[in-house]
């Protein structure tokens, strides 16, 4: 039974906060997963309230041009919300001008203790940020922005690769369509699985990615950036993981000694060759548990980590879930 089901849980009300240069799709993409979540239970319980009523909201309350062009008529300035907001989220986009609106922080400053949920997409954490807010809190952006943001706002812990990161009540995303695996997720812990199952599925998107998830594969990183000798060691690995990966063998590929090569490599990838081939490996794992139905012992095999229980360890040091449950919540039925 999902979360409220059978006692006509509350409408949760959520305000999404958008500005002139915020994304398009992070305006609308949450609001479509939270509209589609109450009218699937709606169906399910018949008489039942809402299970969302999302406002849209600006500071005031005017049309939001956004980044692209598109123009979005804000329901709500923010200072006409009503109490009782459960859920307040800020979209990302050219967050510069908004990150200086003292309306707006003042907004976030005041609102904070008062919701269940303060959360932004993509580039809205430089905002929540500019008010605060994430001083202390561990946090996600955009990649490509995540060093700008640990650097202008050095009391903030930036995850650069997570897909979302809760931190109490604080929630933040990665880029634009992060916003909508952040939604489910909020959908998931308001209503349970099946109903955030349902919503993907209407989106067409895959219900997959647990927040600590690379936003950026690490292995496909590494191709795009390596050279020489390396390039050809890498595409070697990617096709041979179950096979010797040590620094000794992978420096034999490569014509160097192990030391100049563990360096090397290093330096170049950001990662020591270790961490990038438990990396590997666990991508090509998660994709046989969402793909396939060998079992755990024969993916370890396959996948070069010997044993379920060494691949049962990668899998919770990275990604928080167990090799079973990922293929229990992400495995194609």
């Amino acid at each position: 039974m999902t979360p409220g089901a059978g006692r006509h849980a509350p409408t949760r009300r959520i305000v999404i906060v958008g500005y002139d240069g915020a994304g398009a799709i992070d305006v609308v993409g949450p609001a479509d997963a939270f509209a589609l979540a109450s009218a699937s239970v709606k169906g399910k319980l018949r008489g039942a309230p809402p299970a969302y009523d999302v406002e849209i909201a600006s500071v005031s309350g005017s049309v939001i041009r956004t980044l692209t062009g598109t123009q979005i008529v804000a329901q709500k300035a923010l200072a006409d919300l009503a109490p009782g907001v459960d859920t307040v989220l800020v979209a990302g986009g050219d967050y510069r001008g908004a990150m200086r609106d003292a309306r707006l922080l003042g907004w976030l400053r005041a609102t904070t203790p008062e919701v269940r949920r303060m959360g932004a997409v993509c580039t809205g954490a430089f905002i929540l940020a500019a008010a605060g807010l994430l001083t202390g809190h561990r946090a996600a952006t955009h990649w490509r922005e995540a060093a700008a943001l640990a650097c202008e706002f050095p009391g903030v812990d930036v995850d650069p690769d997570a897909i979302f990161v809760q931190s109490g009540k604080i929630y933040t995303s990665a880029g634009t369509t992060a916003s909508i695996d952040l939604a489910l997720s909020l959908v998931e812990e308001d209503l349970g699985y099946d109903v955030a199952l349902e919503v993907a599925r209407d989106l067409v998107v895959f219900l997959k990615r647990p927040g600590g998830q690379s936003q950026f594969s690490r292995p496909l990183r590494a191709q795009t950036v390596a050279t020489g000798p390396l390039r050809g060691v890498i595409d070697w690995v990617l096709r041979h993981l179950d096979a010797d990966l040590r620094v000794e063998a992978l420096a034999e590929k490569a014509g160097m000694s192990p030391r100049n090569f563990a360096r090397t490599f290093t330096r170049a990838m950001q990662m020591t060759p270790a961490k990038f081939i438990e990396a590997a490996r666990l991508e090509q794992a998660r994709s046989c548990l969402e793909a396939g139905r060998a079992s755990i012992k024969q993916l370890a095999r396959d996948c070069g980590f010997g044993t379920d229980e060494r691949m049962r360890r990668a899998f919770q040091r990275a990604l928080q879930v167990t090799p079973e449950d990922y293929r229990r919540r992400f495995g194609r039925s």
